[in-house]
Parts: structure tokens; sequence; C-alpha cells
């Protein structure tokens, strides 16, 4: 009896006496199948319907292929599984469970028809301005609406209104490689670049706004945070919100905002010569107690009222570390508007204020597992959507992870771990005229996880599993 062979088959050895071959002929296979949870996460809170209000269609229905709401989730869902750049978008319009969560499935010949590709996806980005009609960027969108929706999303996500929130402002690089507009060289980061504007409650990304690098690192947030916080208190009236940066937002029209607003925060405080001289004494006590401990580190506390000369309107607590390390003295400095009855200095300084070093992971998962860094078109416009774009991506990401991996391996897992563990699984798709089958490996390692989450998130949009 012959046996059956390929022109295209090839050999890898053997392996317990048998001979190892491989072909591509193994059918409908994706690489991305761990998507499904993509779906379900977008359908428990309306993700991409609600994301999708917030753009203007201006196509004819009689020429247009690809559905507006089509388009947002396949671009959203493409950054999520790791798909930074439009061209990738050419060599997935062919993935069947792409299709599946797309509502492509109708057959074209042998394969499912086709979604989007680089071209299609490009004048969704490009999107004109307000009063602009070009002949080929035909869908717009509300910027406004889109910075509302991600407050509401973060309000949306809690069952009750909290106590006391903790907002976190930072800002960061987005380094720049062309000549787009806006790009302006920062001394800082060495480098021309963007520098965008972040606002966190936990997890949760409540802005990303997209500015020049010529600015103060504050600038704007006044106005941002007067946005975020009128329409947090439409929702939740009594709740208690503290504002949270390093010394880069400790501006007087920031604090003065706080203060007039019933707006509690605490920032970093950029050290000087006269904030240093009221510290000496607590940095030799500092020095002294460290060489008494056989030079570990030692920590001092000083709490006191101080004003600039000239900048501030009056004076602020400040709390100052007195702090001697590896021989010697690293006096640090915060402000803030917090009563002393309700956070001593050393619990405010470790325990409230050290925590925004959290936020840096936020950034580090947005700019570097979202790609939120590829600001590489020629308008600040453009750019500034596809920042929304990769910020949409890590809530659906966020939402996947707080519903349906809870108490999970996963439950503080990054984005990236998220991708890597649960979505970038491969299975073989079959379509028939009464289902579609997605068939993973039988020896996935988080299988476990995978059907918990896809329980849970079935459970929270309201249909069985």
């Amino acid at each position: 009896m012959q046996t059956q062979c390929s022109l295209t088959e090839m050999a890898f050895g053997r392996a317990g006496g048998r001979r190892v071959v491989a072909d591509f002929d193994g059918g409908m296979v994706s690489s991305d199948a761990g998507a499904l949870l993509l779906g379900e996460a977008d359908e428990a809170i309306g993700l991409t319907d609600r994301f999708a209000a917030c753009f203007g269609d201006r196509r004819s229905p009689l020429f247009t292929v690809h559905p507006l709401k089509a388009l947002i989730a396949q671009r959203v869902f493409g950054l999520a599984l790791g798909y930074e750049d439009l061209n990738d978008h050419d060599d997935l319009r062919r993935d069947p469970v792409l299709g599946v969560l797309l509502g492509k499935l109708e057959r074209d010949g042998d394969e499912p028809s086709a979604l989007a590709g680089k071209s299609t996806l490009n004048r969704l980005e490009h999107a004109p301005g307000a009063g602009k009609t070009p002949r080929y960027h035909k869908i717009s969108h509300d910027g406004a609406a889109i910075e509302r929706l991600f407050v509401e999303l973060f309000l949306d996500a809690h069952p009750k209104a909290p106590r006391q929130i903790v907002i976190d402002l930072d800002a960061t690089d987005d380094p720049l490689h062309g000549h787009q507009e806006g790009r302006f060289f920062h001394g800082y980061y060495d480098s021309y670049c963007y520098m965008p504007l972040y606002v966190f409650c936990g997890r949760h990304l409540l802005a990303a706004r997209l500015r020049r690098s010529n600015i103060d690192a504050s600038a704007g947030a006044q106005a941002e945070m007067a946005r975020i916080v009128g329409q947090i208190r439409v929702r939740w009236p009594l709740v208690k919100i503290v504002l949270r940066a390093d010394s880069g937002f400790a501006r007087e029209a920031l604090m003065a905002w706080c203060e007039a607003s019933g707006v509690d925060y605490v920032f970093g405080l950029a050290r000087n010569e006269r904030l240093e001289a009221r510290l000496a004494e607590a940095l030799n006590e500092a020095r002294l107690l460290s060489q008494s401990n056989a030079g570990q580190p030692a920590r001092v506390f000083r709490d006191f009222d101080w004003s600039t000369k000239e900048s501030w309107s009056r004076r602020r607590r400040v709390i100052g570390k007195a702090e001697w390390t590896r021989g010697e003295a690293n006096p640090r400095f915060l402000v803030t508007s917090l009563k002393a009855d309700a956070w001593r200095a050393r619990p405010l300084y470790e325990d409230l204020y050290c925590a925004r070093g959290e936020m840096e992971n936020r950034l580090k998962e947005c700019q570097g597992d979202l790609f939120a860094d590829r600001t590489s078109t020629a308008t600040m416009r453009a750019n500034q959507l596809r920042l929304w774009f990769a910020s949409i991506a890590y809530v659906l990401l966020c939402a996947l992870r707080r519903i349906g991996l809870a108490h999970t391996l996963f439950d503080n897992a990054t984005c990236g771990t998220i991708r890597l563990k649960l979505l970038k699984l491969g299975a073989l798709v079959k379509i028939s005229a009464r289902r579609v089958k997605i068939a993973f490996a039988s020896a996935c390692p988080h299988a476990d996880a995978w059907r918990l989450a896809a329980a849970r998130l079935a459970h929270a949009r309201g249909s069985p599993a």
C-alpha cells in the first residue's frame, strides 16, 4: 500500500520511532481564539456600542461593506490582541475568530468573508475635524463624548458609590520619530515627543489627553479635573475625592481649585534651600539613627505649615521626610490639604502618597502592552484618536480582568500577561450549517481560568454560558 505524501510537506527528523512532518494544511485555525473573552467582556459593559456612539458616519449605505461598529471593534480587539499597526489588519482579514466577534462569517467561496483592511481602517483613524468634509474620510468623532465615556465606564463599574476615591495624575513622554504636528524637543526626556496627561483611579482610566511637550507638566490639569470631578459628583454627590500627583502638579492654580471645590490633594513638592533648611535638624537626627543601627536607612518626619515667597496665595501643610540612606541625606517633601488628625505624617507619606508609584505600572500597560505611544500620524487630532483607541483597548482588558478573572491567578496580571496566557490561544474553527465550533488545545494550561472567566462574563451580560 502506498503511503500518502505531499510536495509541500516538511520533515523534522524522528521522534519515538516516527517521522516528524509539518505542512500548512490544518484548515481554518486561529492563533487568537482566546479573543472570545474580549467579545464577552465587550458585551458585558457595552463598550464598543458606546464608543461607536461617539462617532458619526457620512458614508453611503449603498457602498458600505463594513459597518461603523465593526470597524471600531476590529481596531480595539486588534490592539488588545497585540496588533499595533493598521498594516497588521491585512493579515487578519481572514481570521475566523475575529470574523465571529465582528459578525462577518458569511461564506465567500471556501473562506469567511474578509474583514476590513488597512486602507479602510486608515480612513477611520484619520477622521476629519469639525467643519471639514474631505472626500475619503467620512467618519468623524466627538472628542468631548469620548472623554465623557471614560468617566461613565468608571462609574458604571461600581455597583454603589464608594466613600472615598483617590485620583492619580501623571504626565509621561511619547517619543516621536517623524515630523508630526506639535512635536517639540523636551530637555528632560532628551527627545522630540508629546507629553500626554493620564488620569487614573486605581486601575480605571479616566482620561488620556495628548499634549505638546513645550508646556508645564500640569498644563490643562485644572480644567481636566474640573470636568472629571463634576461628572463624578453628578452620580456620586457625597464621595470624598483626593488628588494625588508628583511635584510637577504642585501648582497654585490646581491647589487653589481643589481647596475651592472641596477636593483634597497630596502632591509631591520640589525641594529647595528653604525647605531643606527647615529639615536640617531632622536630617541630623536621621543620620544619628542610621549610624547607631549599623548604617541601616533611617527616616524622620516633620509636619509644618509653609509657603513659597511669591507663588502661593496661602500657607499650606507640608510633610518633610528626612531620610539618611547609604551614607547621605535624601530629603523629600509633599504638600497636602488633608488634616493632621485624619492623616499623620508618616502614614500620609508612606501609605497614601507612595502608593502613587503604582500608576507607573498603568502607564507601562497603556504604552508598552497597548501601544498608546504609536502616535505616528501627521496630525495631533489623528494621534489623539489613536491614543483613545489604545485607551479603550485598555478599558476592555481591565473589564475582562475585573469581571472574569477576579480571585484567580490573573486577577492582578498585566494586560500583556493576560494576552499571552488567555488570548493567544490556538484553535481549530469548524463552521457548519448550525454552529461554529472553536476547538482549543486539550493541553491548554489555563483552561480552568479561561472557562471561569467565560462563565462570569456570560453571567455579567445576562446570558447563559
